[in-house]
């Protein structure tokens, strides 16, 4: 039997180049040009019934290929990882968050799914759609209107009715026609930056960052005060009251996390991405004063804290200051962990060393700070002397979204900075 070598190589060559176009179709994102308009998209995430909106901002960039998507919440612009077209849909990663949109795109629409992501896999998911051209949240300009007014301070209680558990709050908005903007900030952190509408007897607020996604439903009762439901991320859910109170405030927030009797100060032994270990009795670190950011690359909050931090840090290092942040993480394994880290420091412009420190978890922060009587909040940060005295400690953040909270909490800190860097 004789065989036709120059068909044989052909037909090889066929096999070889249909295996290698189904090899490398599986393993890369199928890029493609991007039919999205640019300009705003008006969107919403659903979950039991309830439509949660929130505002984008697509561009396309000059190569293309990919699209730069900022999520608008009233002043604050964030800027999405790049996004990019793979066959018919737009992929909008939220990397820092464990989590992706995935919508298909049909003219002026776009819908998909809102996914999170809990070690590589799905834990969570909700309903996305987005329509171009649109530029409000829940009323078109003109449709909503309403007598009443939620300008100022409200004591505010959050109740978990699978639980029972409830947690205080001071919500403080500002509203200006019917919109409203502001945020309730509770003893662990604030709910970022809120917008939404007074229509009639009720008020309509979310917000959404690529990890919080938050709506917030009440209706005004005959004495004033304000009922409604929360709906958080993919299951989260509760009852909420509100009253007006303009002496409304939480626990102090240099009380609730402190020193074990017997402790002074805070020491640890960490690394960071480089695999350099990093204590306080470093160096860099000697007769300086030093604050640590107990933060974590997930957390909203820190997010903020850290947007203020970094820049601050590159303008006053020259002044004999140091920040070290021990990051907590979903998981304590580095080959996972640390690239989440370099990304946060990527994005932020952090120019001080960042380490591992553990998981989020109780058992795990405790592990790492047990002079600590508890770490319950992220951000948590400590001011240490330049003697290497614990001076303070703050538990949570009150971003910008907090207004004037916002700026006591700017001017608290540089008064304490100064007051540490000036002493002897």
């Amino acid at each position: 039997m004789s065989f036709n070598t120059n068909k044989l190589n052909m037909r090889l060559l066929l096999l070889f180049g249909i295996l290698s176009s189904l090899i490398f179709s599986t393993s890369f994102p199928a890029f493609s040009d991007t039919p999205v308009k640019s300009g705003i998209w008006r969107a919403t995430l659903t979950r039991d019934k309830q439509k949660l909106p929130l505002i984008l901002d697509i561009a396309q960039n000059p190569d293309g290929k990919t699209l730069t998507v900022h999520i608008i919440n009233g002043t604050e612009k964030l800027k999405m990882d790049s996004s990019y077209f793979q066959n018919d849909s737009l992929v909008i990663p939220m990397m820092m968050f464990d989590a992706k949109i995935i919508a298909k795109s049909s003219g002026d629409e776009l819908k998909g799914t809102y996914y999170r992501y809990a070690n590589g896999v799905v834990a969570g998911s909700l309903p996305f759609e987005a329509e171009q051209g649109e530029n409000y949240k829940f009323f078109k300009k003109g449709e909503a209107k309403s007598s009443r007014n939620v300008s100022g301070k409200w004591a505010t209680t959050f109740k978990n009715p699978a639980t029972g558990d409830e947690t205080i709050a001071v919500g403080n908005f500002t509203q200006q026609g019917t919109d409203v903007t502001g945020s309730f900030l509770t003893p662990t952190g604030d709910y970022r930056f809120l917008t939404g509408s007074v229509n009639g007897d009720s008020l309509y607020l979310s917000t959404f960052d690529g990890s919080f996604a938050m709506l917030f439903k009440a209706g005004f009762q005959p004495d004033g005060s304000l009922s409604g439901n929360q709906w958080s991320g993919v299951k989260a859910f509760k009852t909420w009251t509100a009253k007006p109170d303009a002496n409304a405030k939480l626990p102090d927030a240099t009380k609730m996390t402190f020193l074990k009797p017997g402790f002074e100060s805070v020491d640890f032994e960490l690394k960071d991405t480089k695999g350099k270990t990093w204590t306080l009795k470093d160096p860099r670190f000697a007769g300086k004063p030093v604050i640590i950011q107990i933060m974590g690359s997930w957390c909203p909050n820190c997010m903020d804290e850290t947007n203020y931090l970094a820049p601050w840090y590159k303008k006053n290092k020259k002044r004999g200051i140091e920040i070290v942040g021990l990051s907590f993480e979903r998981t304590d394994k580095p080959e996972i962990a640390n690239p989440k880290i370099d990304r946060m420091v990527s994005r932020f412009g952090i120019d001080y060393p960042v380490v591992l420190a553990g998981t989020s978890s109780d058992a795990s922060t405790a592990k790492a700070l047990p002079m600590l009587n508890k770490v319950m909040s992220y951000p948590t940060t400590i001011f240490i002397d330049k003697h290497g005295k614990v001076r303070e400690i703050h538990t949570g953040f009150n971003g910008p979204g907090t207004g004037h909270y916002y700026d006591e909490f700017v001017a608290d800190f540089n008064t304490l900075m100064d007051k540490l860097i000036s002493e002897k």
